[in-house]
């Protein structure tokens, strides 16, 4: 175990779902924790401890100091992955954003006399691709298609802090529930109104996680020695059939309204590959290491988050 609390960790893509709840984690535990922002004027609800500094998305110029003598970089930034369509020009800001965000994190270590411990970078289990049944850890290779594409390139664009003696963290975060934003309120929405139902044949695998062992996991992989890949999904994984029961009855709503495969792809087009593709992925490395869930089951997130 590291010594923790004390030291300064920055945040790219930090003014995002998940980046919020993170920043007010380590605010919280000590950390002097500071978000690279391209519009901070604009950003509002972090604490008042959080540092705001302005970054254009594509370089460490502004805020590439600030990695000198940190303890860690946590890289989220990318484009929202579920925001419209997927046009080639969407495909290319999705990728690109990634890309460009993890070079200049390079830039920055690189540049710094006294080089941060770890660097953790975001991934999506999407790594994976559609794998049906297929039980997937860590070591299982990557998908096809552009989601598990972009993600081997995302995942690759942080690599060489390793070369310079930095500890290199992935984190395949799963679909992460929270109460008000990420993707929970899209999907409570149809049960609402009573149409919910299964997407598709409703027998893809949901490799789902609540927001809290989001956080607790990123703070605990900030705070280990380990290096590597590591899933960020709840140790148990359900289809999607199931899954929608499961928000049912939490909501007390019926779970019978199916909306076929040809409705999803006609309405999203390739970014139904999002909630088509399934991926049976587990947490093995959190587990070995032995992080605890505080949400082992769906249910119990739900209702969590939902009663």
């Amino acid at each position: 175990m590291l010594v923790v609390g004390t030291g300064r960790v920055l945040i790219t893509g930090g003014t995002g779902f998940i980046g919020r709840a993170l920043s007010v984690e380590l605010a919280a535990a000590g950390y002097e924790v500071v978000v690279v922002s391209r519009d901070p004027a604009r950003v509002a609800g972090l604490p008042e401890a959080v540092r705001l500094e302005r970054w254009d998305g594509s370089t460490a110029a502004g805020w590439g100091g600030l990695v000198d003598g940190a303890f860690g970089v946590v890289n989220l930034a990318g484009d929202n992955i579920g925001a419209g369509r997927w046009s080639a020009a969407k495909k290319r800001r999705l990728r690109d954003s990634r890309l460009r965000a993890g070079h200049a994190v390079v830039e920055a270590v690189r540049a710094a006399n006294r080089q941060p411990q770890v660097v953790i970078q975001a991934s999506a289990v999407g790594y994976y691709g559609d794998r049906g049944d297929e039980v997937l850890d860590e070591t299982s290779r990557p998908g096809r298609g552009f989601l598990a594409e972009t993600c081997v390139a995302w995942e690759a664009s942080t690599a060489a802090v390793q070369e310079l003696g930095v500890r290199h963290v992935v984190a395949r975060s799963g679909i992460v529930l929270g109460r008000e934003d990420g993707a929970l309120p899209r999907l409570v929405l149809p049960y609402r109104v009573f149409v919910g139902g299964p997407l598709g044949d409703g027998r893809q695998w949901m490799p789902w996680i609540h927001l809290a062992d989001e956080i607790a996991a990123l703070r605990f992989l900030l705070e280990q020695e380990a290096g590597g890949a590591f899933n960020l999904t709840a140790p148990q994984p359900l289809p999607n059939a199931e899954f929608g029961r499961s928000l049912a009855s939490v909501l007390h709503r019926p779970s019978v309204f199916r909306v076929p495969q040809f409705v999803l792809r006609a309405a999203l087009g390739e970014m139904s590959e999002i909630v088509l593709a399934g991926q049976r992925a587990l947490p093995h490395g959190l587990l070995a290491l032995g992080f605890g869930f505080r949400f082992n089951e769906a249910r119990a997130a739900l209702v969590d988050l939902l009663d």
